[in-house]
């Protein structure tokens, strides 16, 4: 049977290449595809764009041996003809002059945005491309574009790296096999509705990690380079990110200067924090506005490292995966301070597999000096029960600073509750003073109880744990607004209806209440819906929502807030 395949196919390859009508090459491509399945199978997916390319861009007047369209050849001749194509697609530049001064390769390996060849072949797939008219007309020229499929390999295939050999794998699943089937049979997407909208040009830009599919009941976690080919200094006073549920975390960091030579461009598995530093991270969708007169400081060369973890909790079906970080500017020398942040990990824990609560305790000695501090998350994995800070002073344990059991990360809150997905990050809007050193600094403390199958320690998947904490300070407040931490009072006129409600609900705002997050909270004080809003008018859908009463909180980008009751019958 082995035997009789490999005769058939190779049969068809020679009828595809001898084949002069488009219809019938496509038709015989297909019968390769669908019946040849099992040779086709052993390619990597760099073939299978090669096979794409062939089908679609290599017919009389168009990229092929013999005419080569713009001095492409996406034929190639002889045993190594798809050696060949490669090597005319992957790093070359363009020959349309606009593409080459906005920096794009024919391929460039982890980037379809700078690709110039899936720009041209993308029409609406990736929603944040838009072809210049100076990138001239899509492709193919007078043919039918390509299906989702064929493009979405091409898009993946950049994505994985643009590697000559090699199958990327999600979980033991081929991506090949992951797209036909999210193509082909539908699936989750983190981004159902499209993309949030990007900053104007004058303001910002908008970062996209993704997409990457994830078969049914997957999980991965992947870092990705990302140069940003800055045109001069910036400060970034507002970083907006987000993701879906499915997502455990998006971390921003950046390379020190030259760190990131050694890295490879794609997706990839394992980090190297070797020579990188920490932007922000975040567990749930979080627009971190700094405060007036203080900025995140970014050279023309900085390069980041994206890092994005999702889990597909569908048993039955694949999943889109897509992460989106807007990053919003201003003039170089705005800022009075500069933010930092440090990522503080406490690797020396071990968790048995007993059901018994453990808890780890770490002091802080960074000599930092005199700080003053804005920001606060922790963060565990799935045995994680708690996550605490407390200020240390002179050796011996101070104040409660930080609760991840409490909305807003608050100490103090009636009913704590803890959840490992949406830790919260706190702010401290008048900042708040501290010695970091030897003997002063923090205390951050974290509680597990592993009912799993196994003992378990740091690690960077689900299956294990970590305890980790993200700190932003300035080391000056001097040129900064600090708020004068003055009792705010909920913001009067704002109405629900109808009150009980069944699947949907009504909030109305007053004109002078421009909220944009929406918290639900259950009697318990766990937070159980948080989402991003806008208008004067805000629908609240029941979803999975049970039956109960429940409390929202809007708030505004000033820290303005209204708070009621919803019940649901």
């Amino acid at each position: 049977m082995l035997s009789l395949l490999l005769r058939s196919n190779h049969l068809y390859f020679i009828m595809y290449f001898k084949a002069k009508d488009v219809k019938m090459k496509r038709n015989l491509l297909l019968i390769l595809l669908v019946y040849g399945g099992f040779s086709l199978s052993a390619q990597s997916l760099a073939d299978e764009v090669y096979v794409i390319l062939q089908s679609n861009c290599t017919t009389s007047g168009c990229h092929n041996s013999t005419d080569a369209a713009a001095n492409l050849d996406l034929q190639g001749s002889g045993a190594n003809a798809s050696l060949q194509v490669y090597n005319n697609l992957v790093n070359v530049s363009p020959s349309n002059e606009f593409a080459r001064n906005k920096g794009y390769d024919l391929v460039h390996p982890g980037r379809p945005d700078k690709s110039f060849l899936f720009r041209k072949i993308n029409q609406g797939l990736e929603a944040m491309i838009d072809l210049d008219a100076e990138e001239k007309k899509d492709m193919p020229i007078n043919a039918d574009p390509l299906s989702d499929i064929e493009k979405e390999k091409i898009r993946q295939w950049i994505l994985y790296g643009a590697q000559l050999n090699g199958t990327p794998t999600v979980n033991g699943v081929t991506v090949s096999s992951i797209v036909e089937d999210y193509y082909t049979n539908g699936g989750g997407e983190a981004f159902p509705d499209g993309p949030p909208p990007a900053p104007a040009a004058s303001e910002g830009f908008q970062i996209k990690m993704g997409p990457f599919f994830l078969p049914p009941k997957g999980e991965v976690e992947y870092f990705q380079k990302y140069d940003l080919d800055l045109p001069e200094k910036v400060e970034v006073n507002r970083i907006d990110m987000t993701m879906s549920n499915y997502s455990h975390h998006l971390i921003l960091y950046d390379f020190n200067p030259g760190g990131s030579s050694v890295i490879s461009p794609g997706y990839r598995l394992e980090p190297d924090h070797s020579d990188i530093g920490l932007v922000t991270a975040i567990q749930q969708p979080e627009d971190l506005r700094l405060p007036e007169g203080t900025a995140f400081k970014w050279e023309e060369s900085i390069v980041l490292d994206l890092n994005s973890h999702y889990i597909n909790y569908d048993a039955a079906s694949p999943y889109k995966s897509e992460s989106y970080i807007n990053i919003y500017t201003q003039e170089d020398g705005t800022a009075a301070q500069e933010m930092k942040t440090e990522l503080l990990a406490n690797f020396n824990i071990w968790i048995p597999n007993d059901g018994d609560m453990r808890t780890f305790r770490q002091n802080v000695n960074f000599n930092l000096g005199d700080i003053y501090l804005w920001g606060l998350m922790g963060h565990t994995h799935k045995y994680g029960r708690g996550y605490k800070v407390y200020e240390r002073i002179n050796g011996q344990e101070g104040d409660l600073i930080y609760d991840a059991s409490c909305a807003q990360g608050e100490p103090g809150c009636v009913s704590p509750s803890f959840d490992y997905q949406h830790i919260p990050f706190k702010r401290y809007d008048s900042f708040r003073p501290l010695k970091m050193n030897f003997s002063n600094g923090i205390i951050h403390e974290a509680s597990y109880v592993n009912d799993g199958p196994l003992s378990v320690g740091f690690g960077a998947t689900s299956d294990e744990e970590m305890m980790v904490l993200v700190l932003m300070y300035v080391d000056d407040l001097d040129g900064v607004t600090v708020s004068n931490d003055q009792v705010r009072h909920p913001v009067k006129g704002v109405k629900f209806y109808p009150n009980p409600m069944s699947d949907f609900g009504m909030i109305s705002l007053p004109k002078n209440f421009n909220a944009n997050s929406l918290s639900i909270y259950d009697l318990t004080g766990k937070e159980v819906r948080r989402t991003k809003v806008s208008g004067e008018y805000i629908e609240i859908e029941r979803s999975n929502l049970q039956k109960g009463m429940y409390v929202y909180r809007l708030e505004d980008a000033e820290g303005q807030f209204a708070t009621g009751k919803i019940v649901i019958e």
